[in-house]
């Protein structure tokens, strides 16, 4: 068995040129049993050594009683046994010198004592340097080079190849898709399991350095080495491989966030969404979804700008996919004059000229060529990125040829992309089916998981537009670095853990470029009236005392205030309440919107930037996107844009619109001083920011330090 091209570290585990079997077995639904099927009928070119004592051959090959009695020493040792025996067996496989393990087992034991099974398993594979798939997983398939190193029955015909990858922290999240889904042609899946030793990040890695990789999939329960899986997703965006997620379950910021409005509004999953939108990983929900999307990203033919144009038979159905498509934030192509005067030139009368298009009316021998035509005239639309056949299955699930007929014209017309989309599930394992996917024209099963997988063609596609419009550039080169004095000047107080008042808050944001209130201490009314004359009227005073951190609850500012009788009486009743020291400040009376930028911790990625609608009612609005920092003007101006209030900063009920490039350009120098303070932060709340018809800035900030010893960013 030939070398890999690059000597890959994953190599030994993923292509490994001989293989022991611990356990082989010819017992039928044993797991040493289909390790030993599965090899052979994968084709495994490499040398492989069942290795069982209570047995003289396994399918046709000699069996050995121990890994000492192999005549080799082989680069991978499958375990096929039980939990009571993965401890010394690992020490055997240790003491032969393999350099590769795939492990099944749970490592769980009845009535256990510390140290755990897995503790101590764990123990000695990171002392050994072993490459380990699991534990507590199905292993994985090598389709490329013939490897089938599962436990588990699968199809029996799986095709050497592929350009899709398939990577699963769930058994069944692999092979649910695995082993049902023949319109797939998988080059690599993996079943991670428990990742004692190989992570998620490191499988993709392999993918994309070593195969034919146009998608991978991804079935993420949590990052287990979260550099490492910013890193591997950067290189596929670099390199323009999309990847799909199904992200289950949630990450919970590192401390209970009750300091912020940020910490409460930025929710359980904004890591991974604030990941997956820094490095275009299109996110989807179900299985159907990752499977539909998946395809649709395997077929060879690109997208053009536009949206999606589609015919149907049925003028109801059509309805449903005008409905879904809004529902799923797909955009529709509005075709262009020309496209609909040819239309109706084709259609009987009374149907409309119009995209999503019913095509049926009187039917006849005419009714195929009709429909061909139309499609090919809607594909070839200077709006249309890619194009749907929506024609329900014929009897018994099968397909009628004309609808393949209507796809290969319409791309031949065009070049672009076309898919034949059946409303209900239909099976994705007859013959004609498949052939006709793997030759580049997908057949799909449900209107709303394709319409997903089209919104996520035309997001990547975005995606890779706009890194292209920034010349290739990173958005982690983006510069933080030319706040190196003044954040060196900053740290060692955040690194204290404490919390910054109003002014010092105010103070830091300034040093750092940001456009902030001016503001001034006092202690007396006397010193009030003073700092509130240099500034000039009217001005705004806020309780200073310290440890008040959300002054509104504690009814703690006075706006508006037009002359020192006013100022003066506001500050006696504030001393009497809340202590004398407060905060004076000039009011910024201009008409604008309020905003919020603010930073949250996450456990796994670090500090993430919050922005979103602010004010005294920024919980109840709950608008804001996260990101993580450093970002762009255009990232900003994009993530301004997924805001479900966006267009009240165009302008409503006769207010003008106000400078949304001023919140970028402020959103963007945020996300730098963020990345420059890095693990010195815990929260940061900068709120409101008042964006007015020009520039805007910022009325109130708190920021927390994170204390030195807790840093693990």
């Amino acid at each position: 068995m030939a070398q890999s091209s690059s000597d890959h570290p994953l190599s030994p585990l993923l292509r490994p040129r001989s293989i022991a079997v611990l356990g082989a077995s010819e017992r039928e639904h044993t797991v040493g049993s289909e390790i030993m099927h599965n090899l052979q009928q994968g084709g495994y070119e490499g040398r492989l050594y069942p290795v069982n004592p209570g047995r003289e051959t396994v399918f046709g090959l000699p069996c050995f009683r121990s890994l000492s009695e192999l005549p080799e020493t082989v680069e991978q040792v499958i375990f096929a046994i039980a939990d009571t025996r993965v401890e010394s067996a690992l020490d055997d496989t240790i003491a032969h010198g393999a350099k590769a393990v795939t492990l099944f087992s749970t490592l769980l034991l009845d009535n256990e004592t510390a140290p755990l099974l897995r503790d101590r398993v764990t123990q000695k594979i990171r002392q050994s340097g072993l490459l380990v798939c699991g534990a507590n997983g199905m292993g994985f398939y090598n389709f490329q080079d013939g490897i089938w190193a599962c436990g588990f029955d699968t199809r029996n015909n799986h095709p050497r190849g592929g350009n899709v990858t398939l990577i699963s922290h769930s058994g069944s999240g692999m092979s649910g898709i695995l082993d049902c889904e023949e319109r797939i042609d998988f080059n690599l899946a993996v079943s991670t399991g428990q990742e004692l030793c190989v992570t998620m990040d490191q499988y993709m890695d392999y993918a994309i350095e070593e195969m034919n990789t146009r998608v991978v999939g991804l079935f993420l329960e949590t990052a287990r080495n979260p550099s490492g899986l910013r890193a591997v997703l950067a290189k596929a965006a670099d390199r323009n491989i999309p990847v799909i997620a199904i992200k289950v379950g949630r990450t919970d910021l590192a401390a209970e966030l009750t300091v912020s409005h940020s910490g409460a509004m930025a929710g359980e999953d904004a890591a991974y969404q604030a990941l997956f939108d820094r490095y275009g990983v299109q996110r989807v929900e179900d299985m159907d979804e990752l499977a539909t999307t998946l395809i649709m990203f395997a077929q060879p033919h690109p997208v053009s700008a536009g949206g999606l144009v589609s015919i149907h038979d049925s003028g109801g159905e059509r309805q449903l996919i005008i409905d879904l498509a809004d529902r799923v934030d797909l955009p529709l192509t509005k075709i262009s004059p020309y496209t609909t005067a040819t239309l109706k030139s084709l259609l009987d009368p009374g149907l409309m000229a119009v995209n999503p298009l019913d095509a049926w009316s009187k039917g006849g021998p005419h009714y195929h060529k009709v429909m061909e035509k139309c499609f090919s005239a809607l594909m070839t639309d200077e709006g249309a990125a890619m194009g749907a056949v929506v024609h329900d299955r014929a009897p018994h699930g099968e397909i009628y040829e004309d609808y393949i007929g209507y796809m290969r014209a319409g791309h031949k017309a065009s070049g672009k992309p076309a898919f034949l989309v059946s409303n209900r599930q239909g099976t994705g394992a007859d013959e004609r089916v498949v052939s006709v996917t793997r030759e580049g024209f997908p057949v799909l099963d449900g209107l709303r998981s394709f319409l997903v997988g089209a919104r996520c063609l035309l997001n990547f596609r975005d995606f890779q537009a706009g890194r292209q419009a920034e010349n290739g550039r990173s958005e982690s080169d983006t510069e933080a670095d030319q706040f190196d004095g003044v954040a060196r000047k900053w740290r060692g107080q955040l690194s204290s853990g404490l919390v910054l008042d109003e002014y010092e808050s105010g103070r830091l944001l300034a040093d750092f470029s940001l456009p902030v209130n001016p503001g001034a201490r006092a202690e007396n009314v006397e010193d009030t009236a003073r700092a509130a004359s240099a500034f000039g009227y009217p001005v705004a005073l806020k309780s200073a005392q310290a440890g008040l951190l959300h002054k509104t609850d504690k009814d703690g500012v006075r706006l508006h205030l037009h002359d020192e009788e006013e100022l003066r009486a506001a500050y006696n009743e504030m001393a009497a309440r809340l202590g004398h020291a407060v905060l004076i400040s000039p009011m910024i009376t201009e008409p604008g919107v309020e905003m919020i930028l603010g930073v949250v911790r996450d456990e796994q990625f670090g500090p993430l930037v919050v922005m979103g609608f602010g004010g005294v009612h920024v919980e109840a609005f709950k608008d804001v996107v996260c990101a993580l920092p450093p970002f762009n003007e255009t990232t900003a101006r994009r993530l301004l844009g997924k805001l479900k209030l966006h267009h009240l900063l165009l302008g409503h009920r006769n207010l003008p619109a106000v400078d949304s490039e001023a919140m970028c350009t402020t959103a963007a120098q945020f996300s730098r001083m963020v990345r420059a303070l890095g693990d010195c932060i815990s929260e940061i709340d900068v709120n409101p920011i008042l964006v007015k018809e020009k520039g805007c800035i910022a009325l109130d900030a708190l920021v927390a330090g994170h204390p030195a010893n807790e840093h693990t960013h």
